[in-house]
């Protein structure tokens, strides 16, 4: 039926152009011109009037954009509206039908797009009710046009047609010009066969076809319905460009995409087509794999230079809290000034912390070859892993406060107290081990740079830079391994040690305070009851004298145990937790918003956070939360957006991967003069965030600021 049209279509036009060829320019009724600073747009007709027992007319809408603007396609995008025309106040118009030609691709705030720039015309195809009897066309026009920002534009356009049979040549011209760019029907087009492919997970489309005339340099237009957002394609030919393969990334989609995807393809300016493609259940293998580019040897020492320099930094980073009392209980081990038991403990503890980074670059690597999100930090988004690390902190920290010692067979006290003697170094490594755990939480620079380049590159990428991250973490315990007289610097066994002993189980404790809230936000309040009842049995088993070392030892682990796998299996959906009167009045993250507002004139400041992520706390207590920054984020025009990730959220995911970045903190704004955004450092500056404002909005927004205090 489609193909039907379309070729009705054509064969309608040839008598007008024809007529066009012969009469030369006549000038035909048009409606008065709309002129706005973006657009000039009227109606036009091929006819100055209606011939004789004509039942249809050849019209269209004629829209001149000026120089950076556009206007949109049918299927616009997450965030485009397409044109709309309401026909109600015409006069013996039985139905128009609006044609659209092909649209170009453009980008806008970042996110692909499709329609048209420069000059566009819509042909109109009119149905009289009673055939050679004048008409009134009266078209209510919506469209949306963008530049670096967009605006709305509604007007009316009116066009009367009395009796006549003349033909204007231009209006003939344009109008059959851009009839020949709506694209055809798959038979017509000669397209055989037409497939796509939508993963599970709503990740990616993929597009095969196969046509019988070889294509030159094509492109795709997917429409998957309202509110999908896709990247630029991968677009690839074979069989001697008769078969085209195109994958293109969903950046953002409705909760279910249900509807049968309509692909239009354009090749050149005078070949286009529209087919229904049939859904299939497997992927679609592409006629060809591209080689994969791999770093120099150069590259990859710079890289792992760079990974050092973020190890070595984490040392000093917001999550030296939870790690603090791990390290000088290492330390406090060796007053004893034994150089040797001093450098081989040390070395142990950075062979516990290497271990745990190759066994985490071991994870990753398998996560990313099945196809999973991966990331700095993620562990801290599972409720199982929360649940195990509070265990743990409640009972090293209970044997800190002195509610019981350790006594256990075949080792276990060194294992897990860490307050072994000479009798091996396991603690030692646990004890690095656990700091390097308790080291994620935490970004720093240099870090996300390295980690970016590992996720986005090969198993061997990967092992390098984890490598290099583990021997920056590790480097002040390999210096102490090198120097092992550094330790006489201590001062000598005293009641000094009960004291720092103290504190030290305090800050253990506080980290376990803070996990517990972690997990609130992730699991959910139950599994926190939970997890500390357990946890807290444990404790109390271990805490009583008079119990059989066996027995008591049974009890508490099986407690721990239950604890531990009462975390994942009592999650539940957490509530959005409360924000207190004085906080900052933050919006929910939709990527789609950033740019609604951004072609708008607004300017958007995007924090993407955790309850996990200790670094960013630090960001938003020293930098987002104090002035200037505070007063310039609440400032009219402003817009101040919040992405928890504390949960895993493949939309946020989704947005990370599109910067390169695969853990948090991450922060960037938009505006109208930034409308890709502008990326800050993990470590935000107050300076380099009232330039990034003032740089996207266009105007000096710390002024403006100092001017209101």
């Amino acid at each position: 039926m489609i193909d039907c049209l379309l070729i009705l279509r054509r064969v309608l036009l040839i008598p007008f152009v024809l007529l066009a060829v012969v009469s030369g320019s006549v000038a035909a009724a048009t409606s008065a011109e709309y002129q706005s600073a973006p657009l000039t747009a009227h109606l036009i007709s091929v006819q100055d009037g209606v011939p004789e027992n004509t039942q249809t007319l050849s019209a269209g809408l004629h829209l001149q954009l000026n120089e950076n603007w556009k206007t949109y396609w049918r299927s616009a995008g997450e965030v485009g509206i397409p044109p709309s025309v309401e026909w109600s106040g015409s006069e013996n118009v039985a139905d128009v039908e609006f044609m659209w030609p092909a649209p170009t691709r453009f980008t806008a705030f970042g996110i692909e797009n499709f329609g048209y720039a420069g000059e566009v015309v819509f042909p109109l195809r009119i149905t009289l009710k009673d055939p050679g009897a004048p008409v009134t066309l009266s078209a209510q026009v919506k469209l949306l046009v963008c530049s670096n920002v967009c605006v709305p534009e509604e007007f009316d356009l009116s066009l009367r047609l009395g009796r006549g049979n003349v033909i204007d040549s231009t209006s003939a011209g344009l109008i059959g010009t851009f009839s020949e760019r709506v694209p055809e029907g798959a038979k017509t087009s000669g397209v055989s066969e037409a497939n796509a492919f939508i993963d599970e997970d709503l990740t990616e489309l993929i597009v095969s076809l196969r046509v019988d005339e070889p294509l030159q340099s094509p492109d795709v237009f997917p429409e998957l319905g309202m509110g999908v957002a896709l990247g630029k394609p991968d677009i690839r030919l074979g069989e001697e460009d008769r078969l085209l393969w195109a994958r293109l990334p969903i950046l953002s989609s409705n909760t279910d995409v249900t509807v049968a995807p309509s692909i239009t393809v354009t090749d050149g300016e005078n070949r286009a087509f529209t087919i229904i493609a049939d859904r299939v259940a497997q992927g679609i293998a592409p006629p060809f794999e591209l080689a994969a580019t791999t770093p120099d040897m150069m590259e990859l020492i710079w890289i792992a230079a760079i990974a050092l320099l973020g190890g070595l930094i984490l040392n000093v980073m917001p999550c030296v809290l939870p790690v603090l009392s791990i390290k000088v209980s290492s330390v406090l081990k060796h007053t004893d000034h034994d150089t040797t038991r001093v450098r081989f403990g040390f070395v142990a503890a950075s062979a516990g912390i290497m271990t745990f980074m190759w066994g985490l670059a071991l994870v990753l690597w398998a996560l990313q070859t099945a196809g999973l999100s991966v990331g700095w930090g993620l562990q801290f988004q599972s409720p199982l892993f929360l649940a195990a690390m509070i265990a743990v902190l409640l009972v090293f920290s209970a044997n800190l406060f002195g509610a019981f010692e350790f006594a256990l067979p075949h080792g276990m006290q060194t294992r897990l107290a860490g307050a072994g003697g000479s009798n091996g170094y396991s603690a030692d490594f646990f004890t690095g081990m656990f700091g390097a755990v308790m080291a994620t939480p935490c970004s720093a620079p240099f870090l996300g740079t390295a980690v970016a380049f590992a996720l986005a590159g090969r198993g061997v990428d990967i092992l390098i830079v984890f490598t290099s991250l583990g021997l920056g973490l590790a480097l002040p315990y390999l210096v102490i391994a090198a120097f092992p007289r550094l330790v006489a610097f201590m001062p000598k066994p005293g009641r000094w040690m009960l004291i720092i002993k103290s504190v030290m189980g305090v800050l253990l404790l506080a980290t376990a305070v803070w996990l517990f809230w972690v997990l609130d936000g992730v699991a959910g309040l139950a599994s926190v009851i939970a997890v500390a009842a357990l946890s807290g049995l444990a404790v109390l088993i271990l805490s009583l004298p008079n119990v059989q070392s066996q027995f008591r030892w049974s009890i508490a682990i099986a407690s721990l145990v239950l604890a531990i796998a009462a975390g994942p299996l009592l999650q539940q959906s957490a509530p959005a937790r409360s924000t207190p009167q004085l906080a900052m009045a933050w919006i929910a993250f939709d990527r789609s918003e950033i740019a609604k507002r951004v072609s708008a004139g607004e300017v958007v400041f995007v924090d993407v956070t955790a309850d996990w992520c200790l670094t960013c706390k630090a960001n938003k207590t020293l930098i987002i939360d104090r002035e200037p920054v505070r007063s310039a984020l609440e400032a009219p025009g402003v817009t101040a957006m919040q992405a928890d990730w504390t949960r895993p959220d493949t939309r946020i995911s989704r947005y990370l991967e599109s910067f390169g970045r695969y853990g948090i903190p991450f922060n960037a704004v938009y505006g109208p003069s930034a409308p890709n955004g502008i990326v800050l450092s993990e470590l935000l500056k107050t300076e380099d965030v009232m330039n990034a404002l003032a740089q996207a909005s266009g105007r000096d927004v710390s002024a403006k600021v100092a001017g209101q205090e």
